[in-house]
């Protein structure tokens, strides 16, 4: 019997297709690798070069030789205990509280003014690849290229970057909590991206309390994207939580607003020294810029949906930003004066997006070539762009780089140090004149401070409790050679407007009947006179 092999119908051969298939899908997975890290590669190169440029342009000529009086204080604060510290913020500078905790934990022994400084610059660096982040995010990488390349060569942000002072940190902390702002929004039933959002926003207002306005700027964005419920809900818990953690901060700070009552209602040219800040006062760079800014308006305020879910406009989040906070500062200021530019250096931030979405959306009506190339010139031109802003106001920058710009307290401890000789008495004229002697404290060494009753780290103070008025008077009685180092600005003239028949106008009525002056060293904002007695 002959038994014949079954043949095998094509129904139950065993198909190639599974083999083709996993085949497939395995490209296919090698596929989606590449570019994701492609995409990673772009991104990295998208926030570091504006990083690295921000670095460069804060580090360029940070060394000038003198440090400016409000770094002085960051200086001698910093050198204190945590109990002087803590001690102080009781009576007074509680809003800087946060900023002076951390630079005494990182400042070494012996800083002088570089490491003063070096926390803002590498703050602001920070600041300039978030905003390069937040662009790429918001729109594409090259969007975000040029926006934080043209953060990085503006020169509000240069000069607040070479300031040992919380602002380039506060700036950060902003650019960070707006970023994770729209990262949340996108998937508003995550919580954990919310919680680092509030914890993000929180850090900032304890930083510097005005950041709390960031809240403001955010609910507006929701507002102008047209926000679900769910990202409401989302958004109105995480803010709760950072504002909640502000209130004490905002408690002790209310009781200490004499601080700011150098401060004047703004005016029109408040605005327009702001509105230069943030593009530059060259004309032709405002032109520019606002006429960008203006185009990338017209563009799409509608959430665009992403395979991570509905992502915000670009518009609808810059616009805020860079609106929002000096709008409602300047709004208060009319009746309690808080306004100051760089405690709004954080929306700064909302300027170059814009600018940098207004012309992804002139080279789009102009139809510019979509070929890899092609769209590698584009955001090769959009860096140059930057680049001739930076070149545009380089005078500018140049300025803030210059010793002694606004005042020179390094040139007055150097005359102190050639002309006081050990045991000579020297008397602040006002108070915080003394700040010259504690930034500069080897200028001063073994002279007698005539008027100074406690020291600044036992009272509580930045510059020591003085002797009151009768006592003050017989200390002066017995000097017949006195050094009086003056300061003139603002700060001044409020202290001589409220002082009264306090001490600040004994040391005048004193030095006017019992002595004249027989030297006189005039500085940048200060001067040193010797005073003989009559």
């Amino acid at each position: 019997m002959e038994v014949k092999q079954a043949e095998t119908s094509p129904r139950e051969a065993p198909p190639a297709r599974p083999a083709a298939r996993v085949a497939r899908v395995g490209t296919g997975v090698r596929t989606v690798r590449r570019l994701r890290g492609g995409r990673t590669g772009v991104l990295g190169v998208t926030v570091l070069v504006p990083a690295l440029t921000m670095l460069a342009v804060g580090l360029w000529g940070i060394e000038r030789g003198s440090l400016w009086r409000d770094e002085g204080v960051t200086l001698q604060v910093a050198r204190r205990s945590l109990p002087e510290i803590w001690h102080l913020l009781h009576s007074v500078d509680a809003v800087h509280g946060l900023y002076y905790l951390l630079m005494h934990a990182v400042l070494p022994a012996g800083a002088g003014e570089v490491a003063v400084r070096l926390p803002s610059v590498c703050a602001a660096a920070a600041t300039a690849g978030l905003v390069a982040a937040l662009g790429a995010r918001l729109a594409r990488p090259r969007v975000g290229l040029w926006a934080g390349l043209l953060y990085a060569v503006t020169p509000f942000a240069g000069q607040y970057a070479q300031q040992g002072r919380s602002y380039a940190l506060v700036s950060a902390g902003a650019a960070l909590s707006t970023l994770l702002f729209a990262r949340a929004a996108e998937r508003p039933a995550r919580r954990g991206p919310w919680c680092a959002y509030g914890a993000a926003t929180a850090v900032t207002a304890l930083l510097h309390e005005h950041a709390v306005l960031l809240l403001a700027a955010h609910a507006v964005t929701l507002l102008l994207a047209r926000a679900g419920a769910p990202v409401w809900r989302a958004w109105a818990g995480a803010a709760a939580l950072a504002a909640l953690a502000l209130v004490p901060l905002a408690v002790v700070s209310h009781g200490q607003a004499a601080q700011v009552g150098w401060l004047r209602p703004p005016d029109g040219a408040a605005v327009v020294r702001l509105l230069r800040d943030v593009t530059g006062p060259a004309p032709a760079v405002v032109a520019a810029e606002l006429a960008l800014a203006a185009l990338a308006l017209c563009g799409p305020w509608t959430r665009r949906r992403t395979g991570r879910g509905s992502r915000l406009p670009l518009p609808a989040v810059a616009l805020p930003l860079l609106v929002v906070p000096p709008a409602v500062l300047l709004a208060v200021s009319q009746q309690w004066p808080l306004f100051h530019e760089r405690y709004v250096l954080y929306c700064l931030a909302g300027a170059p997006l814009l600018v940098a979405a207004g012309l992804e959306r002139a080279a789009r009506l102009a139809r510019w070539p979509a070929g890899p190339r092609e769209l590698g010139a584009l955001a090769l031109a959009g860096a140059l762009l930057a680049g001739w802003v930076f070149w545009w106001q380089l005078p500018l920058h140049r300025g803030d780089r210059t010793a002694g710009r606004g005042e020179d307290h390094a040139a007055l401890a150097a005359v102190a140090a050639r002309e006081v000789r050990p045991g000579d008495a020297v008397l602040y004229l006002p108070l915080i004149a003394r700040r010259v002697r504690l930034a500069y404290p080897e200028a001063f060494r073994g002279v007698r401070d005539v008027a100074l009753r406690v020291p600044g780290p036992a009272s509580g103070t930045l510059y020591g409790r003085e002797w009151d008025p009768a006592a003050l008077r017989r200390a002066l009685a017995d000097e017949d050679r006195l050094w009086v180092l003056t300061e003139s600005g603002p700060l001044w003239r409020a202290a001589r407007g409220g002082d009264g028949d306090g001490t600040e106008n004994t040391k005048m009525r004193v030095l006017r009947r019992d002595f004249t002056r027989r030297a006189e060293y005039v500085m940048v904002g200060g001067s040193l006179r010797l005073y003989v007695r009559r």
